[in-house]
């Protein structure tokens, strides 16, 4: 490779030509490298200075920190001090100083610093951790160690999640227990003392239904208890029906059909070929499929009770009553919006001429005609009559003059249109009668319930239920001169006749009874000696005393249902009665002794 002379130095030829262009330009290289040397000795003087600034800083924040540590201290000596001096002058100390017997000052500093030490420190004190000694600032929300002393928040969690597992769980039973007492009186189940064994096996299997296959052969009131509350719980599944039916019952009573489906129903008449006695409630799947598949299976039913059995035809219904009509005893029908009408009827009067008991509730499409075509059934001894459409007076002065001389239990509700006539005929017709229902009426009297009870040939009715005969009015909340309703001389005429007998009261709603006559009844020197069920809800004149009266005058009382009476307070309830619709009734119940309240 050829050289080139620069000067007196021999460089190759790239070299030379990068340091002629240098020259050219003004590039100094030895400028270059000057330069490089001060930038760098600049950069190093700078990182000096920068190191020995932060050398003072950290100096001074030191020496502030220390300065700072004496002054919390000192603060804290003399929040000591003034916490120990309280101490000194509190009752506590002093109580404790007298309690020890010693005069001695050492002893005294003692005993107020050992105190002091545990005090509980207000928030935004410093204190120590009792199990990990870290020092942190208490709050509001500091727990208390094991032994006294505060934790801190680390700590707080962990003996919180402790106790947490070591804490029991609480008996849900036991939490809802008197919930479910509530439920039992409002539903008029009353318990008194410890359940039997018997109910609370059945309880038992109720819970447990979902594991069982099959009862055995339970006795038919354990399996209507069953069907009970299983109904209660919505339980009743095709599969729960399976456990309740054998071909040997006489007797099946399902009293929420609500989840079962048509062939269900079938089922009920092909296992059980010789049932009797049918209860069916809320049986919105019966339809004509069913009513067919037992006529012609010749299943021997004689008493026969469906509910909101909606979906069978009219047609279907008078096949029924033509068919099997001759063998049914009673017939009990309610809830039917879409079937059911006065044809329906007179069908029922015409082939069921053995029917001893007759119970038509809710059906929307019968009426007057219907009232006359039942007064053709001399053989009745129960009927019970609810209708939805408006009645005239003069049918049911028929039904009740034809059929009256023979019934045993009469029950007449919402006939609106009902005068004291009706219940003059009463008076005069039924001479047999052990239970009576007349209720929701505004038309009738309190002299005509006078007339009714009084001289009455009638033995006393065990049974009798007049509520929300009033005055709607309740703009006269003490009605009109005359009272309308069942009033004062009305309620002491029933309980002269039929007190001695009545096991059940209902006069809810009759609210023209006045307070004089409910002190003059219950008095607690006139007895009734079978009276074990009364309900006087929404009476607003009851008050204490007469409630008082009442648990004297009725020494068999069981339940007393008291709805809307808000004066009643301050009443002791005996142990034996169950006193439903009055708040805190619990708080009042008597262990022992007679009633005590201040009249």
């Amino acid at each position: 490779m050829p050289r080139y002379d620069i000067g007196q130095v021999a460089v190759p030829p790239i070299i030379a030509l990068e340091a002629h262009f240098l020259a050219s330009n003004n590039i100094s290289a030895v400028q270059i490298r000057d330069d490089y040397e001060r930038r760098r000795q600049v950069a190093q003087q700078q990182v000096q200075q920068e190191a020995a600034a932060n050398g003072e800083l950290e100096d001074d924040e030191a020496k502030e920190e220390e300065e700072e540590t004496l002054e919390l201290k000192k603060k804290r000596k003399r929040q000591e001090d003034k916490a120990i001096a309280r101490i000194k002058q509190s009752k506590d100390f002093k109580r404790r100083k007298a309690y020890r017997g010693t005069e001695a000052d050492d002893e005294d500093e003692d005993l107020a610093w050992d105190m002091y030490k545990k005090s509980k420190p207000l928030p935004g004190q410093l204190e120590n951790c009792e199990i990990c000694d870290k020092r942190f600032t208490v709050t509001a929300y500091s727990k208390t160690g094991p032994e006294g002393g505060l934790l801190c928040a680390k700590c707080s969690k962990l003996v919180e999640a402790d106790q947490k597992k070591e804490k029991p769980k609480k008996n849900a039973a036991n939490r809802n227990k008197r919930r479910q007492v509530q439920s039992n009186l409002l539903d008029g189940l009353v318990h008194h003392g410890p359940k039997s064994l018997q109910e609370l096996c059945v309880e038992k299997v109720a819970d447990n239904i979902n594991d069982i296959d099959e009862f055995g052969d339970l006795p038919p009131a354990l399996l209507d208890g069953l069907s009970q509350i299983l109904s209660k719980r919505r339980a009743m599944t095709s599969r729960t029906l399976d456990l309740l039916l054998r071909p040997d019952l006489d007797t099946v009573s399902i009293y929420d059909c609500g989840k079962l489906e048509t062939e269900d129903f079938k089922k009920i008449f092909a296992i059980v070929p010789k049932v009797q006695d049918v209860a069916l409630h809320n049986a919105g799947q019966v339809k004509d499929e069913v009513i067919e598949y037992f006529l012609e299976r010749g299943v021997p039913i004689r008493h026969l009770q469906l509910e909101a059995a909606n979906l069978v035809s009219d047609d279907k219904w008078r096949d029924l009553f033509r068919r099997h009509g001759s063998q049914l005893d009673s017939l009990k029908l309610s809830w039917l919006d879409f079937s059911g009408d006065d044809e329906t009827v007179a069908h029922l009067t015409r082939y069921c001429p053995n029917l001893s008991r007759l119970k038509l509730k809710k059906l929307f499409k019968i009426g007057d005609q219907s009232l006359e075509y039942i007064a053709e059934m001399k053989n009745l001894k129960h009927l019970s009559l609810r209708f939805v459409q408006p009645t005239n007076t003069e049918p049911l002065l028929k039904l009740i003059s034809a059929v009256g001389p023979n019934l045993r239990t009469l029950s007449l509700e919402r006939f609106e249109n009902a005068d004291d006539s009706v219940l003059q005929a009463i008076h005069t017709c039924c001479r047999h009668l052990n239970k009576l229902r007349f209720t929701e009426n505004d038309y009738c009297t309190d002299t005509g319930f006078v007339d009714l009870f009084c001289a009455w040939e009638n033995p006393p009715l065990s049974f009798l239920d007049l509520a929300s005969n009033r005055d709607l009015d309740y703009t006269n909340p003490d009605g009109p001169k005359d009272p309308i309703g069942l009033a004062s001389e009305g309620f002491k005429a029933m309980m002269t006749h039929s007190g001695s007998r009545v096991e059940k009261l209902d006069i809810s709603s009759c609210r023209h009874i006045s307070h004089g006559a409910f002190l003059e009844t219950f008095d607690g020197v006139k007895t009734y000696p079978s009276l074990k069920d009364v309900n006087i809800s929404f009476l607003t004149r009851i008050d204490g005393p007469v409630v008082v009266g009442i648990f004297k005058s009725c020494p068999q009382l069981r339940k007393l249902t008291a709805f809307g009476c808000f004066n009643v307070r301050d009443v002791l309830v005996p142990p034996s009665v169950a006193l439903i619709g009055l708040p805190n009734t619990q708080d009042s119940l008597m262990i022992e002794g007679d009633l005590i309240v201040d009249l």
